[in-house]
């Protein structure tokens, strides 16, 4: 026993210089992948200093759920995008502006214009009007959403969309497999019985363990019927966004848009649904040909099938270009540094700047990260607001003439990870509804004035939480 005891004794020196030697070869392995990656010097130190905690365990969780697998997903994305446009597309007769020049050259959609834009407060009016859109279709009906939930409100529109496919109307719904997650095979089959086609964006599959794809989700929420009328913004389909089902629903906006932006709307629907595996579409009213009419706008889609980052250079480029006014409402504040350069900047011109953002969001960790940045935007004369409930609006209100509404939140993950889809309008109508809108939440918000006096476990979590922004 004794003999034993001093073999092990003396291979425990051996045993630990090899360990050692492994974890530096793993440290520089890892090291060296992730600087090959070349983003940006934060996030890649991130990146290095979280998985050199993790020996052996961080490589795999770089490979699963870091930034490098954006390249091959952006490789079969072009493929599924090659020859989808609408045929006969209008061209604008009004030079475009800077802003729409930038939105064409890394969203690829060109500027267009609608006959109608209308905002949705809530998801009561949304959903009103999205049933009474499909009640409507003499062609077709497509979904695209992050989250479709099977409660009362995933019920009702569900219900709907059986009605029309039974009427013979094509209807297409594509979801997302993390936020649908929750969808049964029993919820589903009145819709695959009345002959709905269903996809999913990006689904786990057994046979695919090897490679999940945590990030890179359609965030998008687009709805196109008969390629006429289309919605975006930020509302799901869920109880949680319902205020006839919840007295505490998140707070939300959407925006229902007729005339020509709409085929862009399409196409970019088209595009998903071609790339989750779904068949190209051939309906004749797929692309109708609308009128331009009065409203400037653009849809600006984005994601990691691309590395411009078209909103977040879009709202760079729309907050140094705001004369008076810069109003921001996200649910999630967490900017990288070109995003808090824009708004300080902004601020100390002398520009209104206001951020609205909830008061505790559905993740307590991007809620301290947010609060981190408080000091500089207050120091900066950025006015800072905490909505009372959960925030899920995503708007940028900028002078009186022009706005950014859709599914993008203003955080690293919207901006680099997820596929995203904004509009940019240029309408002075469509821009006074937002701000009476914003500065009545302003109003019931309350304001942060000055530094706040906090315990010090929290002004240490709100710290550790903005070591962590590039990986949120």
């Amino acid at each position: 026993m004794t003999h034993w005891l001093e073999s092990l004794q003396a291979l425990v020196p051996h045993f630990l210089l090899a360990l050692s030697v492994l974890w530096v070869a793993y440290l520089i392995g890892l090291s060296v992948w992730i600087v090959l990656q070349k983003r940006e010097p934060i996030a890649t130190l991130s990146w290095i200093m979280s998985l050199a905690l993790l020996p052996y365990v961080g490589l795999l969780i770089y490979y699963f759920f870091g930034p490098q697998r954006i390249h091959r997903q952006r490789l079969k994305r072009v493929r599924a995008k090659a020859g989808l446009a609408p045929e006969d597309a209008h061209a604008d007769a009004e030079p475009p502006g800077s802003l729409q020049r930038l939105a064409q050259g890394c969203g690829g959609y060109p500027p267009s214009h609608c006959t109608r834009a209308t905002l949705l407060v809530d998801g009561g009016d949304t959903y009103d009007a999205l049933v009474a859109a499909i009640a409507g279709a003499r062609g077709h009906v497509h979904l695209e959403y992050y989250i479709f939930e099977p409660d009362m409100t995933g019920t009702r529109i569900r219900d709907a969309l059986v009605a029309k496919a039974r009427e013979g109307i094509k209807v297409r719904l594509l979801l997302d497999a993390i936020g649908s997650g929750r969808m049964s095979r029993s919820f589903l089959a009145p819709l695959l019985a009345a002959g709905v086609e269903v996809a999913w964006f990006h689904p786990f599959r057994l046979a695919r363990l090897w490679r999940p794809r945590t990030n890179l989700r359609s965030h998008r929420k687009i709805v196109v019927v008969d390629g006429s009328v289309g919605f975006t913004g930020g509302i799901n389909i869920t109880d949680d966004e319902n205020p006839a089902v919840r007295s505490d629903a998140y707070h939300d906006l959407h925006v229902r848009m007729e005339g020509d932006i709409v085929r862009w709307l399409q196409l970019a629907f088209v595009e998903d649904w071609v790339y989750a595996g779904g068949s190209l579409p051939r309906e004749p009213t797929l692309w109708p040909v609308a009128e331009l009419g009065a409203i400037r706008a653009q849809v600006l889609p984005a994601g990691p099938d691309s590395s411009w980052e078209a909103i977040h250079r879009l709202m760079i480029a729309a907050i140094y270009q705001a004369r008076a006014r810069v109003w921001l409402a996200t649910p999630y504040f967490v900017p990288g540094e070109a995003a808090r350069m824009a708004l300080t900047s902004a601020a100390q011109r002398g520009l209104d700047v206001r951020v609205l953002v909830p008061r505790m969001s559905d993740s307590k960790l991007v809620t301290a990260a947010t609060r981190s940045y408080y000091s500089e935007m207050l120091r900066a004369g950025i006015r800072v607001y905490e909505f009372p409930r959960m925030l899920h609006a995503k708007a940028l209100l900028l002078d009186d003439d022009c706005c950014v509404l859709g599914s993008s939140n203003f955080d690293y993950r919207s901006f680099r990870l997820n596929f995203e889809l904004c509009v940019l309008f240029e309408d002075a109508v469509l821009a006074t509804r937002l701000a009476e809108v914003l500065a009545s939440d302003l109003a019931g918000s309350q304001e942060v004035r000055g530094p706040r006096r906090r315990p010090f476990l929290s002004r240490l979590a709100e710290a550790g939480a903005r070591l962590l922004s590039p990986l949120l």
